[in-house]
């Protein structure tokens, strides 16, 4: 046999939360609910940056994409996890669940980096607000947007490569409920060490350095800020940064624990839990945050909601 085979695992069987019928019932309607409000969360946040010309800024610019970004990825996993939830056989095929693998790794990867993109910004808003313009440029916000889509890309081509040419023997139950990369890797009957080793490189480039980069700025931003004189200017200059930094802590806080944690005997379990909360909660929380935190964004909200629904005289 060739090191491409596999042997009898074409499919995998998913573990998922629950084997009561009544939790997962529950379960169905709460999630379905998340789903509803993430979906529509984060589409009036692209519409209202689209429709009003005061959110056609950089910041704004980087939230449209982080908001498409948190569609795709809740919807690469919930409407599969919601036919498990009504149904006691949860299985995928391998190849559905190599995509999903795919999708779910490019989408964290670029997310990474572009909250990142999005710590520089504000870094040049509140430290260089004269070069702003200049150093924010409309190119200068392509590129960095693009570098984001394009890390996360290759990490993700390169991750579920790795994963493909294992081989899959007859245990192929995953105790997770979507395909999960460290989940799968477990299942292996083969050799997993180069898949370890490039998780682990990519966790440095993607979750490490991005993560530094964020502190950094925020280390130059807080500093720049003590150093406005009026309560007021230091007020307005924090308020642009603090939904940002409320997203970077639910996202780099999350995959730290499930990537830098010690492994121990019920981190599959924890693991299984902080995905969720990073797939199903974080995207949900996200328009919430910045539409609660930014009056700009409310403003353009309002006037979305009025647009959609108009009040009868």
């Amino acid at each position: 046999m060739g090191q491409y085979n596999r042997t009898i695992a074409e499919e995998f069987l998913f573990v998922g939360f629950s084997i009561e019928p009544r939790t997962n019932l529950c379960l169905f309607v709460i999630v379905l609910s998340m789903y509803l409000i993430t979906l529509t969360g984060n589409t009036l946040i692209i519409i209202a940056i689209r429709i009003d010309p005061r959110l056609s800024t950089p910041m704004y610019f980087f939230l449209s994409n982080l908001s498409l970004l948190d569609i795709c990825y809740t919807t690469s996993v919930v409407p599969q996890l919601l036919i498990h939830f009504l149904t006691s056989h949860k299985t995928i095929s391998f190849n559905r669940c190599m995509a999903q693998l795919f999708i779910s790794l490019s989408l964290g990867s670029i997310e990474f980096i572009l909250l990142a993109a999005m710590a520089y910004d504000r870094y040049v808003a509140v430290c260089h607000p004269l070069h702003y313009k200049t150093m924010m440029n409309k190119m200068v916000c392509i590129q960095l947007a693009l570098t984001s889509w394009m890390g996360g890309l290759f990490n993700a081509m390169v991750q579920t490569g790795f994963t493909m040419r294992l081989r899959f023997c007859t245990f192929n139950t995953i105790n997770h409920f979507a395909c999960e990369v460290l989940a799968v890797i477990k299942l292996s009957c083969s050799e997993t060490f180069v898949n370890e080793i490039s998780l682990m490189v990519a966790g440095v480039l993607l979750l490490l350095i991005p993560c530094i980069v964020v502190m950094l700025s925020y280390v130059y931003i807080i500093r720049a800020i003590l150093h406005i004189r009026s309560s007021e200017g230091r007020h307005r200059a924090f308020s642009t940064c603090t939904s940002h930094l409320t997203v970077v802590t639910l996202c780099y806080g999350t995959a730290a624990f499930a990537y830098l944690s010690p492994k121990a005997p019920t981190s599959s379990n924890q693991n299984k839990m902080l995905a969720f909360f990073y797939a199903v909660v974080t995207p949900m929380l996200n328009p919430i945050i910045y539409s609660l935190r930014n009056k700009e964004v409310k403003g353009a909200l309002s006037k979305v909601v009025r647009k959609c629904i108009p009040v009868e005289s």
